[in-house]
């Protein structure tokens, strides 16, 4: 990356001598701290956190309840494979079983990345896998596409998360232990501001079609997916030109894969010997369950449980992004103040309070859409502070090392089996009950478990 000849005086009784510095860390000074890779690693937020909000979140899903609809069974029901499916049923374990595959493979290919160096490889692999599989949600337009939308939602949510592993994993690269609070915070608050402004744009050509000269808004609704694809693939080219990649020089051998694999046990094997690291990822698994639940199931908790009319969900997503990206901002300024465990647990106890809320909530009281706002303000309030935080947290922890993509798949893992954990028991109670409300008041024991155990969580050098 850097090609130029760097070197120290070294003091001689009859002569200077010019000594070599060594490149390595000459490269890691010259790219920790610095503004502009700062900027460039905040930046792949912009880019990719339009899938969260349009793909993940927003249009996608009620794109997909609408067509489903149009050819449901009189039950209700949709074929696929042969089988008789309930839409909302299909589609969570499409969801479900992308996360499973990335939870499977991020620890293979990250072990690979460390020992190739080839993070940003990876990165721009899984960028590519994941904003052309958003282009091409584009083709699914009826009972015979439905496969397409299946599979290419799959394959989106493996290019989002998979390439999350490798973005996290550039942290503790790109800024210094004091600074990583501020840093992570800027990537969701950057993440945030791109996202709603496209969220915007797709709303208006989706409410408006007419203004853009399309014919209906189911077309323009595909449209957007090639619109986000293209956001997410484009933007990210900021982030490539800036990202260093490869920084501790490492040269692979033939038999780079199996020793990409043996890279992982070695760090499985390391983590035991770090209790602290362990315990705040048992606590990081118990809060994910929660908050990545709620994330995921708050649209159709406020459709099906509170029957509120789409365009105040909608709204309702657009306060919860403005709103996080001021959360993150106040929560990484607290931080410095009180340090990092005690503001995660302020943002778990909020948490908490936001199941019991939900919990609460009924379609027939009167001013329930004003209490859902207030609702999602409180979930945007603690959304990024608590996933902005526990990146920088972790980061914060590690051992001296160089493998961090390594360390940080155990990380994206954790989060992706308790995506999984949390959609099965939201899934189960809502079945045994009949009520979502149940199953949000069941996600309130996993924070109060998350609180107790960032309790036994010391506190570090780093780390307050």
């Amino acid at each position: 990356m850097f090609h130029f000849f760097t070197a120290e005086l070294v003091y001689s009784e009859k002569y200077l001598i010019l000594k070599p510095l060594n490149s390595i860390l000459v490269r890691d000074m010259l790219i920790k701290g610095n503004r502009k890779v700062i900027n460039a690693w905040a930046f792949y937020d912009w880019a990719n956190s339009v899938y969260s909000l349009v793909i993940s979140t927003a249009i996608f899903p009620i794109y997909y309840t609408s067509m489903t609809q149009s050819f449901a069974s009189e039950t209700g029901m949709i074929s696929f494979l042969g089988t008789q499916w309930h839409p909302t049923t299909l589609y969570d374990y499409t969801l479900s079983l992308s996360f499973l595959i990335v939870a499977f493979i991020s620890p293979i290919l990250s072990g690979i990345a460390d020992y190739t160096g080839n993070k940003l490889k990876f990165l721009k692999a899984f960028c590519l896998l994941g904003s052309l599989s958003v282009m091409a949600l584009y083709f699914f337009d009826g009972p015979d596409t439905l496969w397409v939308g299946l599979v290419f939602t799959i394959l989106a949510s493996i290019g989002f998360w998979g390439s999350i592993v490798f973005y996290n994993a550039y942290l503790p690269e790109v800024a210094h232990p004091e600074d990583q609070d501020r840093v992570s915070a800027k990537g969701f608050m950057v993440g945030y501001a791109g996202s709603v402004l496209l969220l915007l744009i797709c709303l208006i050509m989706v409410n408006k079609p007419a203004l853009f000269g399309l014919s209906d808004a189911a077309f323009a609704t595909r449209l957007t997916f090639l619109l986000t694809g293209l956001w997410w693939l484009g933007f990210a080219q900021i982030t490539y030109r800036r990202l260093p990649n490869n920084v501790y020089d490492r040269k692979p051998q033939r038999d780079y894969i199996w020793k990409g694999l043996h890279e992982l046990s070695v760090i499985a094997r390391e983590l035991k010997a770090y209790p602290q690291l362990r315990i705040f990822l048992y606590a990081f698994f118990t809060f994910s369950v929660g908050v990545q639940t709620i994330i995921l199931m708050a649209g159709i908790f406020g459709s099906k449980e509170l029957q509120l009319p789409t365009i105040d969900l909608i709204a309702v997503i657009l306060v919860v992004q403005l709103v996080a990206i001021i959360g993150a901002f106040v929560f990484s300024r607290l931080s410095k103040k009180i340090g990092n465990l005690a503001t995660l647990k302020i943002t778990v106890s909020i948490w908490g309070i936001v199941c019991l809320v939900g919990f609460l909530l009924d379609k027939d009281q009167p001013n329930i859409q004003l209490y859902f706002y207030i609702l999602g303000g409180l979930i945007g309030l603690v959304m990024g502070a608590i996933q902005s935080l526990s990146r920088s947290t972790y980061s914060k922890m590690l051992p001296e090392t160089t493998d961090h993509a390594t360390y940080f798949s155990f990380y994206d893992v954790t989060e992706k089996v308790a995506i999984v954990l949390g959609m099965f028991v939201f899934g189960l109670l809502n079945a045994l009950t009949g009520s979502m409300q149940w199953s949000v008041f069941c996600l309130a024991l996993f924070f109060v478990v998350s609180f107790v155990l960032l309790s036994f969580v010391q506190k570090t050098a780093h780390v307050r």
